[in-house]
């Protein structure tokens, strides 16, 4: 039977039916973790999300007699091509069927509209960027995600390998945790914090605009040496610190300062997805009274940032951040936590995490398709 592509109009029904589709695709698995539809209708919006006042893309329903079998965005990211001087585009958003017929269609329709716009490569999954949801699950499928991380079906590796992609880059997500943090972190932070006058302080969240700011200074120039690393626009980061403040916990926010100077930061969020799995439709109502109800018993954390300036690496401080954020989040009654992404060749941040007794046990792959 043929497959139909079909663009999308921002706004219209088409879009809806966009949004819906992995609400009904994935209803049987028991991993999938559903997002507030709210929540990606924002994140798909040129109107509310600043992505796009530096990208731009197209969406795309794959119809087979008039059901949905599949979906994808084609993207095109400005701030990573002049970053890179490359003439990269991204795909993302990408769902589909067990059907390789289903799924060529679409990257065949991604490409063709990513070389329209004089792009010679498209790469992804990401939603809509690197600094967002990105990577596709290839090893780990037997537990859920956490929050602002992705799940797919194992066949959708499949569909990327018959098509053509070719692996990018891998990243790590590590877990870890237990009641008591390793007794050497708590002798390292004393040594550390004696040696170089190191300090540490959570987020003030009466300062939040100032704090927000200083993560962006400090995102901006601890993770530009990062692969694939985009800044974050004010904007962007406005964006996501607005997104997140209802579930941020500040002691779980910690800066590092020597001598008055700030050198790093580590960020834990509690992991909202344990209470999402109970709204599996994604609505707002009456989900979110469920929700709410699972929110307050949520025992698992991620931790999405942890970094240093370049010149104080490799002096132990992001050992003493882990030890503190750990700490502080037993004190809240949370004793699970997921490190990551970390990318595959970070050497140093895969050695430490290991060194905290974290265990690999997700790899998300980005891919590539020379166009």
């Amino acid at each position: 039977m043929t497959v139909a592509i079909v663009p999308i109009r921002p706004g219209g029904r088409e879009l809806e039916r966009f949004i819906a589709f992995p609400y009904s695709l994935h209803r049987r698995d028991p991993m999938w973790v559903p997002t507030l539809r709210m929540d990606v209708r924002k994140i798909l919006s040129p109107q509310k999300n600043p992505f796009f006042e530096h990208g731009a893309a197209q969406y795309f329903l794959a119809q087979r007699d008039g059901n949905v079998v599949g979906r994808i965005a084609a993207i095109r990211n400005d701030l990573h091509n002049q970053t890179y001087h490359d003439r990269v585009g991204f795909y993302g958003f990408f769902e589909s069927v067990d059907d390789q017929a289903v799924a060529n269609a679409l990257f065949d329709a991604a490409g063709q509209w990513l070389r329209s716009e004089k792009l010679d490569t498209m790469r992804g999954p990401m939603n809509p960027s690197i600094n967002d949801e990105c990577g596709l699950l290839i090893d780990g499928f037997d537990t859920p995600p956490v929050i602002l991380m992705t799940h797919n079906p194992r066949y959708y590796v499949a569909l990327h390998d018959r098509y053509g992609f070719v692996k990018a880059k891998d990243m790590y997500a590590f877990a870890g945790g237990g009641d008591v943090p390793p007794d050497r972190f708590a002798r390292a932070k004393e040594m550390i914090g004696k040696r170089y006058g190191l300090t540490l302080r959570t987020l003030d969240m009466k300062r939040f605009r100032d704090e927000v700011a200083l993560v962006k200074q400090l995102f901006n120039e601890g993770w530009e040496q990062n692969w694939g690393y985009v800044p974050m626009t004010e904007a962007e980061l406005d964006y996501l610190a607005e997104s997140l403040k209802p579930v941020i916990i500040p002691e779980l926010i910690i800066f590092a300062s020597i001598k008055g100077k700030i050198v790093g930061f580590v960020a834990a969020i509690p992991d909202l997805n344990v209470a999402l799995k109970h709204n599996p439709s994604g609505r707002l109502f009456p989900g979110i009274l469920k929700v709410l109800w699972h929110a307050r018993h949520v025992h698992r954390a991620r931790i999405p940032l942890l970094g240093t300036l370049p010149q104080y690496r490799g002096k132990g401080i992001d050992a003493v951040l882990y030890y503190q954020v750990w700490s502080n989040a037993l004190r809240r009654g949370i004793n699970w936590g997921e490190g990551g992404w970390i990318l595959e060749d970070n050497h140093a941040m895969v050695n430490g995490l290991t060194a905290l007794g974290f265990h690999i046990y997700k790899t998300y792959r980005i891919y590539d398709k020379s166009l």
